[in-house]
């Protein structure tokens, strides 16, 4: 994290302390999902011009790809829209949890990891879904409100593992990444996300 092109900043929905917002997405091997969103939300936020403002990582729960480059098909996908996927492929550590406002879950599997993961109440409380972030999933989510939480984000809220499917499955995955890192970014710079 303490790469100068992980960061990123603004004036407007500071925090209290004055730092930056630190976020970390994961998700399983951290080659595909997590890199995407992580070079997607780098260059929202230079483009917003917010590289002070905004610390960002990626991480996998698992450690099958340690020290692999990002996936050759999300690395297509994202640079066909004018996205770089860099880094190596690392495993979410113990001092994340205390490192990063957001832990952030491609999925719902991904997610109960990290909770489960989290050293305490506090650090679980940093874990959310990308998704979330989604303006569109508002209303997805909304529509359904008598089915327990779980359930609907296991359905509307996961970004798909595209590892063992198609090309065109990476297309998607950027597609959702995308949306959701842009209400990321509004909801931090409004102060609504830390």
């Amino acid at each position: 994290m303490a790469d100068s092109q992980r960061a990123g900043a603004d004036g407007r929905g500071r925090r209290e302390d004055g730092g930056q917002t630190r976020v970390l997405f994961v998700c399983l091997g951290n080659i595909c999902r997590s890199p995407t969103a992580e070079g997607v939300m780098r260059a929202l936020v230079a483009q917003a011009g917010l590289q002070e403002r905004v610390a960002i990582d990626s991480a996998g729960v698992g450690a099958w790809h340690v020290g692999s480059p990002p996936d050759r098909r999300a690395v297509a996908a994202a640079r066909e829209r004018g996205i770089v996927l860099e880094g190596r492929a690392r495993q979410v550590r113990a001092e994340d949890f205390d490192d990063f406002d957001l832990l952030i879950g491609m999925d719902g599997e991904n997610t109960r990891e990290l909770r489960r993961l989290a050293p305490g109440r506090e650090q679980r409380e940093k874990v959310r879904m990308l998704r979330e972030f989604d303006p569109a999933n508002d209303v997805a989510v909304a529509s359904q409100p008598s089915q327990p939480l779980a359930r609907r984000v296991a359905g509307e809220l996961d970004v798909p593992d595209p590892y063992y499917g198609a090309a065109d499955r990476f297309e998607e995955v950027f597609d959702l990444v995308q949306a959701a890192c842009e209400g990321l970014l509004a909801q931090i710079r409004s102060g609504e996300a830390p």
